[in-house]
């Protein structure tokens, strides 16, 4: 069994296992899960509040904030660029934390498997 790398050649011999059990493996795996998993909670919380809000305090989403703009379309507005937001979060700690990580992994593990660049 083998597993394409950068070059789309097979490379024979890789045990998976053995890199998914190694100390640097499991810490970059930690790393992401760290981040991962509170922002996805609060994500996930923030959109159970505005569909509770929507459901249920229907005279304040209905109260107008400005115009004909009511507070249901302010905290849904309010969704989207929070996704965005966690969107460009994740993608700036992925930059600075995860991919040199992955890479450096991947690096030692094409030097250890002799796979030429």
């Amino acid at each position: 069994m083998g597993e394409e790398i950068r070059t789309g050649e097979v490379t024979p011999g890789i045990d998976y296992i053995a890199i998914e059990n190694s100390r640097e493996f499991r810490h970059l795996r930690n790393t992401r899960r760290s981040f991962v998993l509170p922002v996805v909670i609060i994500g996930l919380v923030w959109y159970i509040v505005y569909v509770l809000l929507a459901s249920w305090a229907t005279d304040f989403m209905s109260t107008r904030v400005i115009g004909y703009v009511n507070w249901a379309v302010v905290i849904g507005l309010a969704q989207i660029v929070t996704t965005f937001a966690i969107t460009m979060w994740y993608v700036s700690f992925a930059n600075r934390k995860i991919d040199p990580e992955a890479t450096r992994i991947r690096e030692q593990i094409e030097a250890e498997m002799g796979v030429a660049k």
